[in-house]
C-alpha cells in the first residue's frame, strides 16, 4: 500500500482507522462495515446476549488493509479489537505474528492515535524492503 513499515488500526463496531506510518509521514485508511449494525444492549428475560454477530467481511476487510505492514499495534474501545485479533489469528496466521501490541483505549483523535503508535514502536526503527 503505502511502503511503510508500521501500522496502527483502531477499531470499534462502526469503522477502523487504519494508519500506515513512519517517523514522520502517515497514510489512512477508514473501513466501515457493508451492513453497521447498532450497538444492541441485552433486555432482561430475552434469549442470548443482544450482541450483534461478528461482521466477518468487515474484519478480513480491516485485515486486508495492513496485510502488507512489518508491524502492527490494534487499538480501540471494548471487544472489537479482539474480534480482530482473533480473525486475523484464524484467517491469516502469518498476518498474527506481525501483531506486536493490543491497546484499549477510548476515542482518540487521529493525532493521538498516531502519537499513541510512534511511541509504542519508537525503539523499532523497522524501514520496508526497498524495490529497485
Amino acid at each position: 500500500m503505502s511502503g511503510h513499515f508500521h501500522a496502527v488500526v483502531w477499531i470499534d463496531h462502526r469503522e477502523a482507522r487504519v494508519f500506515h506510518f513512519s517517523a514522520s509521514e502517515a497514510d489512512e485508511i477508514v473501513v466501515h462495515p457493508q451492513h453497521p449494525t447498532k450497538h444492541l444492549h441485552h433486555k432482561a428475560n430475552t434469549i442470548g446476549s443482544g450482541h450483534a454477530p461478528e461482521d466477518h467481511e468487515f474484519l478480513q476487510s480491516v485485515a486486508n488493509s495492513i496485510a502488507d505492514a512489518g508491524a502492527i499495534l490494534i487499538t480501540g474501545p471494548s471487544s472489537e479489537k479482539t474480534a480482530l485479533v482473533n480473525h486475523i489469528g484464524h484467517h491469516a496466521p502469518a498476518l498474527k505474528a506481525k501483531i506486536k501490541g493490543v491497546e484499549a483505549v477510548d476515542h482518540p483523535t487521529d493525532g493521538e492515535i498516531l502519537a499513541l503508535a510512534r511511541k509504542f514502536f519508537k525503539d523499532d526503527h523497522q524501514e520496508p524492503p526497498r524495490v529497485v
